[in-house]
């Protein structure tokens, strides 16, 4: 999927977007899918100015973003503008290597369960083959009305 395509599926805009490409997907199973991590991105100015750092919670945001495109290709749908996909939990959340302007954050997410219209995950994010964080994820569409 380009990135054209990535925004029929994720709500999120500038600054928040945080998936690039998927390269792979296979619903009901698993994602693959790319960030591309720019000195331009506004969060390196106070993290940190003298050794930009992406935080450790955009890893997450961005593994969560790969995980609710498969859910919607899972489930066949598209988000509209009466639903919010949000965090339900994290588990397990470890970060190994810093990641930083320049690298290629490599989005794997695939599915545990789905019940009851909660997903869980086991998501990793990998830079040049590198482990960087890895978590397991639980995920829930929501009606905003």
């Amino acid at each position: 999927m380009d990135i054209h395509q990535i925004l029929e599926y994720l709500p999120h805009r500038y600054p928040i977007l945080l998936v690039d490409r998927v390269l792979e997907c296979e619903p009901g199973k698993s994602i693959h899918a790319i960030k591309n991590v720019t000195i331009n991105e506004p969060f390196f100015n106070g993290h940190f100015p003298h050794h930009p750092v992406m935080p450790g919670v955009l890893i997450l945001e961005a593994l969560a973003q790969a995980a609710a495109i498969l859910s919607f290709k899972t489930m066949g749908s598209k988000p509209d503008d009466k639903s919010v996909y949000y965090f339900a939990g994290i588990d397990g959340a470890r970060f190994k290597k810093p990641v930083s302007p320049g690298d290629q954050l490599n989005l794997h997410v695939e599915i545990i369960a789905s019940k009851r219209g909660i997903w869980k995950f086991k998501a990793e994010a990998r830079v040049d083959g590198q482990l960087a964080t890895e978590a397991e994820l639980m995920c829930t569409v929501r009606s905003i009305e």
